[in-house]
């Protein structure tokens, strides 16, 4: 007598046809324990009988489910869940976006070696300023003119990483009474940030070229009650569609926001020398742009060393916000950039991580397909556009398989927007990891066929 199978029969909850749910269902069940390996699963027809189904719809399921590796069937005994749906090991994570690791043990021996002789210890057994100190606030000046953005050191903050930036800028631009508007699908730590700390976010439609003009306006105008309207964006390899703005978009989201009186908080993180013609928002409107940089993606995230650069005469305001929680970096940290700067190793790690970067969005395009996969040669992370559906379970089976992707959910400002995807981020990973992983994704994406139509989704064609 056979074994009865031991999974409750349901269909999970969506819009999806029939198939589909039950497919996920199931997986799901599998994913989180409720069904292990070996189990067997009901038969065809006795599951098409319980749930109200066709037994092709059963069938269909269950096929989708042996495609992603989850099911086996055995002739005359039925189906059971595989042993591979679990990967053995530490899985690759795809789901953190870091630059590719550039920095070495002797490069860090010899430059602690020589800061040694240089640090300024009362930078250690003092308060720094509120705005931190202004040999600090120089160097950074400094810094910024490599991505053509010239300001005045007064104007620079400097914070420990971007996230740290972001979070002053949104204080002081938006405020609990105001409302920032943000591109649809944007950077999860915005997101994440903004319902954390109780602001309002209203996501505005991308195009190929990013935030889409016409509706940003129509948004601001509705908002024209608001006291605090701040504009986030991101124009430069956005997050996580790697979309790049054109010098018109640019002119056009900066004059937009000015004729309304809207604060632009650019997110610069990613800009890089793609274009010297693409000048930074707050380089096009210097009065109107809190822009926001770091080197966690230029050169390592464990420098963790940001740079909110304001318009002038907003210093003091951001200062009184300081002094509720001041967010300096290490005077270590800020050692080893001076360091670096002068003696030219930022370029070159910069140059390097470069070179790298575009090696690795190359492997991603032709494993992955350039019909499917939204890359740039520049940007440290790809772009797989799909329903939302879709892309939860793909999230769901990649994990199973042993690979961590970005969940959808995370880049959309609207919880229930149906149209999301999957950012794959490309630098964290060992070369020979990120193939294991990417070869993963390519077999999954054939054989579930879960990527969806690119033209439902309004994000990047290349």
């Amino acid at each position: 007598m056979r074994k009865r199978s031991p999974w409750q029969p349901r269909l999970a909850d969506g819009t999806a046809n029939a198939a589909e749910r039950l497919m996920q269902a199931m997986s799901e069940d599998i994913f989180e324990g409720r069904l292990t390996s070996g189990d067997r699963l009901p038969a065809h027809r006795d599951l098409a009988w319980k749930l109200g189904i066709g037994v092709g719809t059963v069938t269909k399921a269950y096929a989708m489910l042996g495609r992603q590796g989850l099911t086996r069937s055995v002739k005359g005994r039925g189906t059971f869940v595989a042993t591979r749906a679990a990967r053995s090991g530490p899985r690759i994570d795809l789901s953190i976006n870091t630059p590719p690791a550039m920095i070495g043990e002797r490069l860090l021996a010899r430059t602690l070696t020589t800061i040694a002789h240089k640090i300024d210890a009362a930078h250690l057994n003092l308060y720094a300023p509120l705005a931190g100190h202004e040999e600090h606030r120089r160097l950074l000046s400094r810094w910024l003119e490599t991505f053509s953005l010239v300001v005045d050191p007064r104007q620079v903050i400097p914070t420990a990483g971007a996230q740290q930036a972001i979070s002053l800028a949104f204080d002081f631009a938006c405020g609990r009474d105001g409302v920032i508007l943000t591109e649809r699908l944007t950077y999860p730590g915005a997101i994440a940030l903004a319902r954390h700390r109780g602001y309002r976010l209203r996501g505005i439609e991308l195009d190929e070229e990013g935030m889409m003009p016409d509706a940003l306006a129509a948004t601001l105008d509705e908002e024209a009650s608001v006291p605090y309207r701040a504009v986030y964006v991101t124009p430069t390899l956005h997050n996580p569609t790697t979309t790049t703005m054109g010098r018109a978009r640019r002119q056009t989201i900066v004059e937009i926001c000015r004729r309304r009186n809207a604060v632009i908080i650019e997110d610069g993180v990613y800009a890089t020398d793609i274009d010297p013609g693409l000048l930074p928002l707050a380089a096009l409107s210097p009065e109107h742009v809190v822009h926001v940089a770091s080197l966690s993606k230029t050169l390592g995230p464990g420098l963790r060393i940001g740079a909110l650069t304001l318009p002038p005469g907003m210093e003091e305001r951001a200062e009184a916000f300081l002094r509720a929680l001041p967010i300096g970096p290490s005077p270590l940290s800020m050692s080893v950039m001076e360091d670096w700067l002068v003696n030219g190793v930022v370029a070159s790690v910069r140059q390097a991580i470069g070179i790298e970067t575009r090696r690795r969005t190359a492997l991603a395009a032709s494993l992955l397909g350039q019909e499917t996969c939204h890359v740039h040669p520049a940007a440290l992370h790809a772009w797989l556009p799909m329903s939302r559906s879709k892309a939860e379970q793909f999230a769901l089976t990649a994990s199973a398989l042993g690979v961590m992707v970005t969940a959808p959910d995370s880049v959309a400002v609207d919880p229930d927007d149906q149209a999301t995807g999957i950012r794959l981020c490309l630098g964290g990973p060992s070369p020979d990891d990120l193939k294991r992983a990417l070869v993963v994704l390519a077999d999954l994406i054939v054989s579930s066929k879960a990527i969806s139509s690119l033209s439902a989704v309004r994000t990047p064609q290349r």
